[in-house]
């Protein structure tokens, strides 16, 4: 019990802590760098120019897989390689100042917000703990995808994975054919549920940051969105009901989590979750006029 107890009073205490961070973050200052310093005008770039980040893409995709010893051990290597075969021409073709000014702009104003926010949605939505188990119906199935898609958005896509992965597993380890549910999951809630916010999708929230208003994506993408999620849900549906069916048909295996009343704990989260809404929000339309000069 003080272990519980102990464990959830430091989950409490990461939760607020990945809040704070997430909202300081998320009113970011405007850098102010050097009047007049150049900076490479990507639109005139050619295709090769793009060569490092297709490497970086094909590592991260095939190295697990082919060469697991050698990835897991000098994953972090391979990447700053690929990044030093663009940084390097770049300073030699635009000039160390420009390739210095690119990697301090990159990294100061895209990928740390997006770490800060990631970090912020990931701790808090972890906080929430969805617990008790159901019986894994093609019907529940397909409500908790569609519940999950729907909240990917708002706690972004890692978040709602993290909140109801478990309950998922939960409700379907008692039946034999259970692999295309967690495929599904991948499908919709990891990926597809998070096409409407900057919160919900990487990209998304670099384009916030470049400018794009925040209600953009929910605006245009609504409707494309809305008709994937659906042919998804129900090629899901009719898939989860034919295994369904034949799993009915052979001897029950025994169910390691039955049933029980489904409960949530960590509510408090869910409006921590509120307040980084509003901090990204705010960011987007608060100019506070702070600065300060990076590289000059």
């Amino acid at each position: 019990m003080t272990r519980e107890r102990g464990h959830r009073a430091a989950s409490r205490c990461g939760s607020w802590g990945a809040a704070a961070l997430g909202v300081a973050g998320l009113f970011r200052a405007e850098s102010a760098w050097a009047a007049g310093a150049d900076h490479i005008d990507g639109a005139a770039l050619s295709v090769w120019w793009a060569a490092p980040f297709v490497g970086l893409l094909l590592s991260i995709a095939v190295l697990p897989l082919a060469a697991p010893a050698i990835w897991h051990r000098h994953y972090g290597k391979v990447a700053a390689l690929w990044a030093l075969a663009f940084v390097g021409p770049a300073a030699v073709a635009f000039g160390p100042s420009v390739a210095l000014y690119e990697v301090m702009h990159t990294a100061f104003l895209e990928y740390v917000p997006f770490l800060i926010l990631l970090y912020a949605l990931y701790t808090v939505a972890g906080g929430v703990l969805v617990k008790g188990n159901l019986h894994g119906s093609p019907g529940l199935n397909t409500a908790m995808l569609g519940i999950g898609t729907g909240i990917a958005s708002v706690t972004g896509t890692t978040g709602a994975a993290m909140l109801l992965i478990r309950p998922v597993i939960r409700a379907n380890d008692d039946r034999r054919h259970n692999a295309h549910v967690v495929v599904f999951f991948i499908f919709l809630v990891a990926n597809i549920g998070g096409s409407l916010t900057p919160l919900g999708d990487p990209p998304l929230f670099l384009g916030f940051l470049k400018g794009v208003d925040f209600f953009w994506p929910a605006v245009h993408l609504i409707a494309p969105m809305a008709m994937v999620v659906a042919i998804l849900l129900a090629a899901f549906f009719a898939l989860d009901w034919y295994l369904f069916r034949i799993d009915k048909t052979r001897p029950p295996k025994p169910d390691p989590t039955p049933d029980s009343r489904l409960r949530i704990e960590g509510w408090s989260n869910v409006v921590l979750l509120g307040a980084i809404l509003g901090a990204v929000l705010m960011s987007g339309v608060w100019k506070p006029g702070l600065a300060f000069t990076v590289n000059h």
